[in-house]
């Protein structure tokens, strides 16, 4: 079964820190995405840009907002979809991940999501 973990970070703890500190942090990141990418379970991994659109059907139309879906100081940082046989082994393969290895995560708000997948297609 496949499984799409989701990581978030907190916005304004991440915004406080100087760049120098946070080039640091995600260079303590690599060792653990290159351990979960050996480990044969990750499908994909993504890191995701913080320019948001967000579309919705209004009165027949779409509309389009620039902003990110309000009321969360959590903000999306990465997409990856790793297999597993299940929620257990996902929960497993998922702990690999630097959101929740890299100590200094902890005070930034760092955690994933994981959530089964109904289908997917990987084209290529």
């Amino acid at each position: 079964m496949k499984y799409q973990c989701l990581g978030y970070f907190n916005q304004e703890k991440m915004d406080a820190l100087p760049k120098e500190e946070i080039d640091a942090i995600m260079l303590k990141c690599r060792h653990h995405l290159e351990e979960l990418h050996r480990s044969g379970h990750m499908l994909m991994d993504a890191g995701v840009a913080q320019e948001v659109k967000t579309l919705q059907r209004v009165n027949g139309k779409i509309q389009i907002d620039d902003s990110r879906l309000a009321d969360s100081k959590k903000m999306l940082g990465s997409s990856f979809i790793i297999e597993a046989r299940d929620m257990e082994e996902a929960i497993q393969i998922a702990s690999m991940h630097p959101t929740v290895q890299v100590s200094d995560g902890e005070q930034l708000g760092w955690e994933i999501e994981i959530r089964p997948i109904d289908y997917f297609e990987m084209r290529e």
